[in-house]
């Protein structure tokens, strides 16, 4: 019989109470406060405190960054694998860097949604472990596979010049 104090992970659907300690919760709710606040009137658009903590010069797409990385800590501790975890990093730091670039990075801000974007990767994970693992496995074999594909390209490529260059001087 397990311990009382031994906690087992249950795989529950988005929209759920899920987690150590509700913080999935959190995360959730940090993603709400920072993508969707308040609703634009008339539209299905929602402004965030993100965009408008961007807008302060220097700082303020360090601090969105840093804001989001909560819920990358809170994927972390449900055992989210290392591909979707890097999957999340690359949204904070496209959202980030971006981010700085006068004007555009504060409209990009108000697209990108990285936190929601991020939540919603989570989410999909603890809903499906296995098939989610199984798609990330996917895509860093593709990446693999792409990386062989231009390698071989690159030297094939090579070769053919090297050829050209030959008849060329001869």
């Amino acid at each position: 019989m397990a311990s009382p104090s031994r906690t087992t992970r249950v795989s529950t659907p988005p929209g759920t109470a899920l987690g150590k300690g509700g913080g999935v919760t959190r995360a959730r709710r940090l993603a709400r406060l920072l993508d969707d606040l308040i609703r634009v009137p008339g539209t299905n658009v929602g402004i965030g405190l993100d965009p408008i903590i961007g807008l302060i010069p220097g700082v303020g797409d360090m601090i969105g960054g840093l804001m989001s990385s909560y819920i990358l800590m809170v994927a972390a501790q449900e055992g989210v694998p290392a591909s979707v975890l890097i999957r999340m990093l690359g949204n904070i730091a496209l959202d980030s860097l971006v981010g700085v670039i006068p004007v555009l990075g504060d409209l990009f801000d108000f697209g990108m949604k990285s936190n929601r974007r991020n939540v919603d990767l989570l989410e999909r994970y603890l809903a499906t472990p296995s098939k989610t693992k199984g798609a990330s496995r996917g895509i860093v074999v593709l990446v693999i596979l792409a990386a062989i594909l231009l390698i071989v390209g690159l030297i094939a490529a090579g070769v053919w010049v090297a050829r050209l260059l030959g008849r060329l001087v001869s």
